[in-house]
């Protein structure tokens, strides 16, 4: 059986397939207290914490680990066999209700007067494995293993993929007709995002949607695990005569130029005291200045903030401006490894990511508290960045994307 991870060429494959799924969905009135944050957004102690408050959170069903002892590891079977008691008592109770027939869905999210209006959709597992679905990223078998089971138990996927398509134009006026529709759920959140959620059920529109997007490739920018477990439990079910529903994941398509991405940074505990020798190094290779700035202003450059001060290093070394390596890939390369001992900051425990919707006050606040470290700013990766490295079949450094604003679960549910 290939696997989710096999990453076959997309030379004479046809391009994306979508479509409407019938959704289970929360009734309106409780729709904003259903709504969370994806299950890997959380930790369990904020989930558990948030669930304890309030009998409807979505935590109860994508991190049931909440209505278990502590002691409890997050992957016992019990856990996943509480979510789906959890998911079955909400569907017996009417906090989630099946639609009547396939649907498409407009998700809008609007952040700081930003707005990003996406389709909820159903894709398909083979274009997936067939790169129609591109990747920028590498999944963690311990975490592919968790949410497969997760779905497999439960017989739903609960979270969405969050991916994109190119935007040319040719979409424009099926999604200006769907924002015609009336919002079946419109609230905001306690980080004051506003979630818009339309429910497409005219069977033309839905039509001319699938139509449009035979033409695309889709893009993953959030969520790989979600899809790549989508992905296992579909080809395993196929192998066993089970597949039809199984083989379809959801996902939300944003338009490219709607989404913003904001840069993922990085701390550095344990320098030694080393702090003089650190910057007597990074001489040799970037022009280090005092700055009272503390984001960099543009690609290929850093700041940097040790012991209560702000630096900014300019490369001394000539960067090739056509070059696909990302900042988050130069600063590994040119500091964090050879000057930092980071070989691998995927394992590596004295490196810490911090988003950057955490601004550069909780870098100083890390570095500070902290004493013997350093933290780093980047310039956030661009979205065509973004395009080009999966067209490219390449792998972005960990950690290298932050994408706000995030999307909620708990809005629809696709059943296997």
């Amino acid at each position: 059986m290939r696997t989710a991870g096999d990453r076959p060429s997309s030379e004479g494959i046809n391009m994306a397939k979508i479509r409407p799924f019938i959704g289970l969905r929360p009734k309106r009135e409780v729709a904003p207290l259903v709504a969370e944050l994806p299950y890997d957004v959380a930790t369990s102690e904020e989930a558990r914490e948030v669930a304890a408050k309030n009998e409807y959170s979505f935590y109860h069903i994508t991190k049931p680990e909440v209505d278990l002892p502590e002691q409890v590891h997050v992957y016992d079977d019990r856990v996943y066999q509480t979510g789906r008691e959890n998911l079955d008592a909400f569907i017996r109770s009417g906090i989630l209700q099946l639609d009547e027939s396939p649907k498409f869905f407009l998700y809008t999210l609007i952040m700081e007067e930003r707005e990003q209006t996406g389709l909820v959709a159903c894709v398909h597992i083979d274009d997936y494995m067939n790169n129609v679905i591109r990747k920028h990223e590498l999944t963690r078998e311990e975490k592919e293993l968790d949410r497969s089971k997760h779905m497999d138990v439960l017989n739903a996927q609960t979270g969405l993929v969050f991916m994109l398509y190119r935007q040319t134009g040719g979409k424009t006026m099926l999604f200006e007709k769907g924002m015609g529709i009336e919002p079946e759920y419109d609230f905001i959140t306690s980080d004051t995002i506003r979630h818009i959620f339309r429910v497409i059920s005219d069977k033309d529109l839905c039509d001319s949607f699938v139509d449009a997007f035979r033409d695309e490739i889709l893009y993953i920018a959030d969520g790989h695990h979600r899809a790549a477990s989508a992905v296992r439990v579909g080809l395993s079910r196929r192998d066993a005569g089970l597949g039809g529903e199984s083989e379809w994941f959801m996902a939300v398509i944003f338009p490219h130029d709607q989404v913003r991405i904001l840069p993922y940074n990085r701390v550095v505990r344990g320098l030694g005291g080393g702090i003089d020798s650190l910057l007597k190094r990074l001489a040799e290779k970037y022009d280090v200045q005092k700055t009272d700035h503390p984001l960099p202003d543009s690609p290929r450059k850093f700041c940097m903030y040790l012991k209560g001060e702000w630096f900014r290093l300019i490369p001394r070394f000539t960067v090739d401006k056509t070059s696909c390596m990302l900042d988050v890939a130069m600063l590994q390369e040119t500091i964090l490894e050879p000057l930092l001992n980071i070989e691998n900051p995927r394992t590596d425990s004295r490196i810490e990511f911090i988003g950057g919707i955490k601004g550069s006050t909780e870098l100083e606040h890390f570095v500070d508290s902290e004493g013997d470290s350093v933290a780093f700013s980047l310039y956030p990766v661009s979205v065509e960045e973004l395009m080009r490295v999966s067209d490219s079949g390449g792998i972005m450094p960990p950690k290298s994307t932050w994408f706000e604003p995030k999307l909620r679960s708990g809005l629809v549910l696709h059943l296997l």
